[in-house]
């Protein structure tokens, strides 16, 4: 929503907005000019606006009774979904998408970073904020080739009938929408049909139609030669054209490899040398909530990571644990929905019973309503492991106030980020 905010400020527009909270995103666009409430009151809506000059759009994390969306339905407002709007711009565009329910937003902002630090002129939408960038969005409806990141959630990717390609994973998540993990594999399959030129498929994705990549010896773009050098990943990049050597990857994790070799693959497609493509991939510094390093010393590492689904928590397990094998970490997890909290209960106590230790805060509802029983609390009692506990954000921030832990991360996709700053002060006393 705030690239395609961005997009129509950029364009001349004025915007306002609405939003739950204000999150440091959204006093960041505020300071870029747009203006944007948080209470459900149209009373806040500015008397400026009127159906005749104003396009309203919408996410499916809007509820039916939000009075907003009542209001701007009965004075007969053009609305739009925001996966609809972003289908019709990029249908200008040369479009390149990367699909998946882990990895897409890296994954997309690196491909966008690839073409940018190497002088092209693209346009891109993302999930997240690029570290390089400090936005989500740039360019404008005149470029040739946009870089979309394609959401799987209500199914909004099939609004996009994109040239090329990545998909990144089809692990089973939002089954409040799709039912059941064949359903979303479907869907998947219905996205891979719509790309009309090069289609990169993650080896373990379950989808057949397309040129395989990741890490295996036979995949027709993979990493290899795979080692860690200060703490920092370097491989080996093989492509049915050729091979780049010694590519020190600025992002930790072998998920993150595999990431980059399908924004690689994509960029060397539409032009780009393996010179730039190395220079560009060294050159990335990643997407903010996404392993981002805030504490990065000898004897304290603090990591905020947005994984909020089983797969994506072992995976970061797994890699803190390469990076950091003699470290004991602590993990602090905020559970997303109640929805996912109740479909992957026992996945999610089995991925944080591999941290050392485990606090974790109460969910979050987001569009949601409170389902009997689904809680933290018996989140908990799953995990297998001595050392957990759930606490409050203040008992957090007080305890480690006194206490250094060796590496402590952050990990969730609703409001914890919110606990960042005050987490670190406490950590640096």
């Amino acid at each position: 929503m705030s690239a395609l905010a961005r997009f129509f400020k950029s364009s001349g527009q004025a915007v306002f907005g609405y939003d739950r909270f204000q999150s440091e995103l959204c006093k960041q666009l505020e300071s870029e000019g747009m203006k944007i409430h948080y209470e459900d009151d149209i009373e806040l809506l500015s008397k400026k606006i009127d159906p005749e000059n104003t396009l309203v759009v919408y996410t499916p994390a809007i509820p039916n009774d939000n009075l907003h969306l009542a209001y701007f339905t009965e004075k007969g407002f053009n609305l739009i979904k925001r996966a609809r709007l972003l289908g019709e711009i990029a249908a200008e565009q040369n479009c390149l998408a990367i699909a998946g329910t882990h990895g897409k937003t890296t994954t997309s902002t690196l491909l966008a970073h690839l073409f940018r630090a190497n002088g092209k002129n693209i346009s891109a939408f993302l999930g997240g904020i690029s570290t390089n960038y400090q936005t989500n969005f740039w360019g404008s409806r005149k470029t040739e080739i946009l870089v979309a990141e394609a959401d799987e959630y209500d199914r909004s990717f099939l609004n996009l009938k994109p040239e090329a390609a990545a998909i990144t994973s089809t692990d089973a998540d939002h089954l409040d929408i799709y039912g059941e993990e064949n359903s979303l594999k479907e869907t998947f399959k219905t996205f891979a049909d719509s790309v009309t030129e090069l289609l990169l498929i993650h080896e373990n994705s379950g989808l057949s139609d397309g040129l395989r990549y990741g890490l295996s010896a036979d995949a027709p773009y993979r990493a290899q030669n795979i080692r860690i050098e200060n703490h920092q990943y370097t491989y080996d990049l093989v492509y049915p054209q050729g091979q780049i050597n010694d590519i020190k990857l600025g992002l930790p994790g072998r998920y993150n490899v595999e990431n980059s070799v399908a924004a690689a693959g994509i960029a060397l497609h539409y032009g780009l040398s393996e010179v730039e493509v190395k220079l560009g991939l060294e050159s990335f510094k990643g997407v903010k909530r996404r392993f981002e390093y805030h504490i990065k010393q000898e004897d304290l590492v603090y990591i905020d990571d947005y994984a909020h689904h089983p797969k994506e928590i072992e995976a970061l397990a797994l890699s803190i644990r390469e990076l950091y094998p003699a470290k004991k970490i602590t993990a602090i997890f905020q559970p997303h929905l109640f929805s996912r909290t109740r479909d992957f209960m026992p996945q999610f106590a089995e991925s944080l019973g591999l941290f050392n230790e485990v606090i974790l805060l109460d969910i979050y509802p987001a569009r949601e309503r409170p389902i009997s029983g689904i809680t933290s609390a018996a989140l908990l009692e799953l995990i297998p492991s001595e050392n957990k506990s759930l606490a409050a954000r203040q008992e957090i921030i007080n305890r480690f106030s006194k206490e250094k832990p060796e590496v402590i991360l952050t990990i969730g996709a609703g409001d914890i980020d919110q606990l960042v700053p005050n987490l670190k002060m406490s950590l640096l006393k």
